[in-house]
């Protein structure tokens, strides 16, 4: 006879287990159901990323610069510390071993303690101190025992002078290299835009920069602006000679500029010398705050922050290194917030 058995009933931990497995898949279902589908940004949100990242790569750039600057100064600095060291170290040898020699001179003759000598050659400063001893020197041994003692003073505020700056020196190359890097990330960043784009809207986008760039030129022709005088002139007409030049980050010419190392090339051409970044150079002048008094030649100061500079070229126009990927160029004064004019 058969024996009837009731069927085995799964667990209660395996029951646990399937339902909470079947209603994670459920949940899934339902949220890939509703969930948007990823959609490729468009060109215009494209260009105003890369707009942003282009700004904010600007701003690396002039605190890149300025970093630059300070580090070139500073090893220019060091280097005329450390000769003024070394000849300052064998004059003071100098006047040792003319000291000594009066010195031992003097011991011969019978006329110094042998103590004396000892301090005369190995520590003047001490011996110095010493006001009893004054009457057992010579009116020539006190006036270069004077003279040792200034220039080891001299010496070690010098060595002093050149460690600090060392230091600093460090640091500059360290907010260099940082600089150097955040500026490469933002134009990675923008180029991974950039590539996201087809052949058609790439073209596009180049071909609404080249018309805005032409009109812009259109304008500076038609004039009806100060004409520009002087080193103003000069400047402005040596930044002309570079239309179609590329940017490139941390360039101040021949051939590739950033915005401040245009403007501050054009000027050397002129003979004046200003400073390499546009914060500086907002400070190398008169400022002009209102446009309609602007001449061609003076600088141009944008964004709160002022990074960004060019040159006024007549008829609300600016000529200007733009940013990566672009050309020196004329533009209108209206795309950029203007900030001020300056005339060097």
């Amino acid at each position: 006879m058969a024996s009837h058995r009731r069927p085995k009933q799964p667990s209660r931990t395996r029951v646990t287990v399937l339902t909470t497995a079947a209603a994670a898949a459920v949940a899934l279902s339902a949220n890939a159901a509703n969930a948007a589908p990823s959609e490729k940004p468009s060109k215009d949100e494209v260009k105003a990323k890369v707009e942003k990242l282009y700004e904010e790569a600007e701003k690396a750039t002039e605190k890149l610069d300025g970093a630059k600057e300070k580090q070139d100064k500073l090893e220019k600095e060091i280097s005329a510390l450390q000769d003024n060291v070394a000849r300052g170290q064998e004059e003071l040898n100098t006047l040792r071993d003319g000291l000594g020699s009066m010195a031992s001179a003097q011991y011969r003759t019978g006329g110094i303690d042998p103590s004396v000598a000892l301090f005369l050659s190995s520590n003047p400063d001490d011996y110095l101190d010493k006001a009893s001893a004054m009457d057992q020197l010579s009116a020539q041994q006190v006036e270069a025992l004077k003279k040792v003692q200034e220039k080891q003073r001299s010496l070690a505020q010098q060595r002093k002078e050149a460690s600090d700056k060392l230091k600093d020196l460090a640091d500059t190359r360290a907010e260099l290299a940082k600089k150097k890097k955040e500026v490469q990330g933002k134009l990675s960043s923008a180029q991974k835009l950039l590539n996201s784009l087809t052949a058609k809207e790439k073209a596009a986008l180049a071909a609404a920069e080249q018309d805005r760039a032409t009109r812009a030129s259109a304008r500076v022709d038609l004039g009806n602006s100060k004409a520009a005088s002087g080193r103003a002139g000069a400047a402005f007409s040596a930044a002309q000679s570079k239309i179609g030049s590329p940017y490139v980050y941390g360039a101040s010419g021949p051939s590739s500029f950033d915005c401040s190392g245009l403007t501050s090339w054009a000027y050397a051409q002129a003979g004046v010398s200003i400073p390499r970044t546009s914060e500086a150079q907002a400070n190398a002048g008169t400022r002009i705050y209102s446009q309609s008094d602007l001449q061609v030649g003076d600088l141009v100061i944008f964004y709160g922050d002022m990074h960004h500079v060019g040159l006024y070229a007549g008829n609300g126009q600016v000529l200007h290194a733009p940013h990566t990927g672009a050309v020196v160029r004329y533009e209108s004064i209206g795309n950029m917030p203007f900030q001020f004019g300056v005339r060097i």
